[in-house]
């Protein structure tokens, strides 16, 4: 690590912007979006599948508040709801006094929050729709096996609204990513926030910029790239098949 170190400090010797001590801000912004953008995302999704399941309910009482949830935090910008989460649990009368403060003075819950929230409501409506699109065949082929409607949603439904969601699913993953930037409005160190200190110290905002640019550009590519081969393994029955 130490010959790392050295062979990298030789490289950047002539470097005045892009020393070790810049790129390891980088490279602190960069693990704070991926844990941002990976736990909002992973939470997200396992709240959006009930959320959607409970969507397509007959019941008022369990779909309509659902409906209310999805259409506020859709029709709303992210920012707003990030400031309106950050800012106001500060007004939530005893908070500063209770055992959550510990944990929601961090900057970094309050984002994880919003972000969660804002991208279950997306998640749950791509899943809506992929369940609702499910083949009444499937679903008519699972009751002539005696199949229950809950083991039907399980075994049946679920997985191939799934299958039909990742396209959509994967476009979410990616704003979710390029969103996130938006998360050093709020003291947090990430990709956007290490590009504004370098700008800031050294007055160079394209390279600061373009720099953290090219990051999120890599980033971009791998979820292209893990998507489209996650795509091409599940819906593998569905490509025309050689001879």
């Amino acid at each position: 690590m130490e010959a790392l170190l050295s062979w990298l400090e030789a490289q950047l010797a002539d470097n005045s912007i892009f020393t070790l001590q810049t790129l390891s801000h980088y490279g602190e912004g960069l693990t704070t979006t991926v844990q941002l953008v990976f736990l909002s995302l992973v939470i997200g999704l396992v709240a959006a599948v009930p959320l959607a399941i409970g969507r397509g309910s007959r019941h008022g009482w369990i779909k309509w508040p659902i409906f209310a949830y999805t259409y506020v935090f859709r029709g709303t910008p992210l920012l707003i709801q990030l400031y309106l989460i950050y800012y106001g649990v500060v007004f939530v009368d005893g908070i500063q006094e209770s055992w959550l403060w510990i944990i929601l003075e961090d900057p970094f819950v309050p984002a994880l929050i919003a972000f969660t929230l804002n991208t279950a409501a997306y998640t749950t409506e791509i899943f809506r729709g992929a369940i609702k699109s499910t083949s009444k065949g499937e679903i008519e082929a699972a009751r002539a096996y005696g199949m229950s409607p809950g083991l039907t949603m399980r075994r049946i439904i679920i997985p191939s609204a799934f299958r039909r969601a990742l396209p959509a699913y994967g476009n979410e993953v990616i704003f979710m990513l390029h969103a996130s930037a938006i998360a050093s409005v709020v003291t947090i160190m990430d990709l956007t926030g290490a590009a504004r200190f370098v700008y800031a110290r050294y007055y160079a905002p394209f390279e600061a910029f373009l720099f953290v640019a090219a990051i999120y550009l890599c980033l971009t590519f791998a979820i292209l790239y893990f998507f489209r081969h996650l795509e091409k393994k599940l819906l593998a029955h569905l490509q025309p098949q050689n001879g």
